[in-house]
């Protein structure tokens, strides 16, 4: 037996949408048996593209039932049933979500009529409900309409149990089966498919624009993942993804820098973080005529050694106010204080007197070489060495003068003939340097010093 869903709602995928309209009709396989239909008061304005779309208005739904006060009908009529809607998780997952509302944690069987059209009736060139409708000749007494979707839902459900000659409604049904998790829109092949390597996946739209970005240690077991999230953003996502492709990577390392690389070039939509890209400031060092080292920060397209990069003037000062305290350096030779003979911090005891020839010159510079060196990459050259996507070779990341050049694969024989971090630009990847480069390199190299003192026995866990 199966209930037989189509709702209306205030809005397509939008945060805070509620339900304007819901017909359950309970269908035995052959008729339907029992219906329920009703307008809903959302409680909330619907938006005058969506009664365009549906012809619902907020003067329809004013007098309407709120959702709790048909909650138990749409209990009682749904109960022990399966849960059948075109596309099933936009429906389920907004019911549930009323229900949530009110306390009570309601769950169903569920069958997705996309899904299963996809594969008793493969080859179609749309598999929305108007499309397939169209195809098969199955009026729509009211399109956008709860009653009216619904009724065609039935009528394309009865079809497909017909043609059903190798028992896929069970497969589906089947508690050990993903159909009904499974994005509505993807094909089961491309998750069964996929690796379980480290590597980058992108989630891609019916019209292969991509989407989404992810890094993974595990690529299948990553992408499945989001098909069980429960945030809104992932169900709005997973409803869109129609294609699923990969880049193996062979570790950790790789994968990370390669999904920042992509979001901050393909800009996909659900994306939120690592999309900023214009460093603003930089973070140097010179010496001067006395042989002071300073530390300074200018606009990053006039710096062409940075130590370190910001997003912003502010960002910039706060990091370098930071080292001062830290490492006790004097603000006047870290260009926080301007136009001073001596800085005002020697006043308070939190300069030791570089600015006015009460300390040394060689031992501040000592202090100043140290903060340089905590900031992270300084301005060494050196190649991080990762395993590689197959047995005869190796992934490499190159950074020369503190700056990432990007990241590449090579032969194991071919690296042991390179002498110098110099020659691994010859098998480069170019890839930008950016804040968040910064933070990732950082981060690993910091684990992997850790990771030595442990295993050296300076340090124990």
């Amino acid at each position: 037996m199966y209930a037989v869903v189509d709702i209306e709602t205030t809005g397509n995928g939008h945060k805070g949408q509620k339900i304007t309209e819901i017909s359950v009709l309970v269908f035995n396989g052959e008729k339907i048996i029992n219906e329920f239909t009703t307008l809903v008061n959302p409680e909330q304005n619907i938006p005058p593209f969506i009664t365009n779309l549906t012809g619902i208005t907020n003067a329809m739904v004013r007098n309407a039932p709120k959702f709790y006060e048909i909650a138990q009908k749409v209990e009682e009529i749904t109960q022990d049933l399966i849960f059948v809607a075109h596309n099933v998780n936009f429906d389920y997952n907004i019911i549930r979500d009323e229900f949530k509302s009110l306390g009570f944690d309601w769950k169903r069987k569920k069958l997705c009529t996309v899904r299963l059209t996809r594969k008793i009736v493969p080859g179609l060139p749309s598999y929305s409900l108007g499309n397939i409708c169209s195809g098969e000749n199955i009026p729509i007494n009211g399109r956008h309409r709860a009653k009216g979707d619904a009724e065609a839902t039935v009528e394309l459900l009865r079809r497909l149990i017909k043609r059903d000659q190798h028992f896929i409604i069970n497969s589906f049904l089947n508690p050990r089966s993903r159909q009904a998790t499974l994005p509505p829109l993807l094909d089961k092949k491309t998750v069964d498919n996929l690796p379980e390597t480290f590597g980058v996946y992108y989630f891609k739209n019916s019209a292969k624009e991509i989407i989404y970005v992810g890094k993974a240690n595990n690529i299948k077991q990553r992408v499945i993942s989001h098909f069980y999230d429960k945030k809104k953003k992932e169900q709005e996502m997973c409803i869109e993804t129609a294609h699923i492709s990969y880049t193996e990577t062979g570790s950790e390392l790789l994968a990370l820098l390669l999904e920042s690389s992509e979001i901050k070039n393909k800009y996909p939509k659900y994306n939120r973080s690592q999309k900023n890209n214009n460093a603003a400031f930089g973070v140097f060092s010179y010496e001067d005529q006395k042989g002071v080292i300073h530390l300074a920060f200018n606009k990053i397209k006039l710096v062409s050694n940075q130590i370190a990069t910001f997003y912003s003037l502010a960002a910039c000062r706060t990091f370098l106010e930071k080292l001062c305290q830290e490492f006790t350096l004097c603000p006047k030779y870290c260009h926080l204080q301007t136009n001073v003979k001596q800085c005002f911090h020697h006043q308070i005891k939190e300069c030791k007197g570089v600015c006015c020839g009460k300390e040394s010159v060689a031992l501040y510079n000592k202090r100043v070489l140290q903060a340089i060196e905590s900031i992270g990459l300084a301005s060494e050259n050196r190649v991080i060495k990762e395993k590689g996507r197959f047995t005869n070779e190796i992934g490499f990341v190159l950074i020369l003068e503190g700056v990432y050049q990007g990241f590449g694969y090579i032969d194991k024989d071919l690296d042991t003939q390179l002498q110098h971090p110099e020659d691994y630009q010859f098998y480069l990847q170019p890839k930008r340097d950016n804040k968040d480069v910064q933070k990732i390199l950082t981060s690993y190299l910091r684990k992997k010093e850790e990771l030595k003192d442990v295993e050296n026995g300076k340090i124990s866990i």
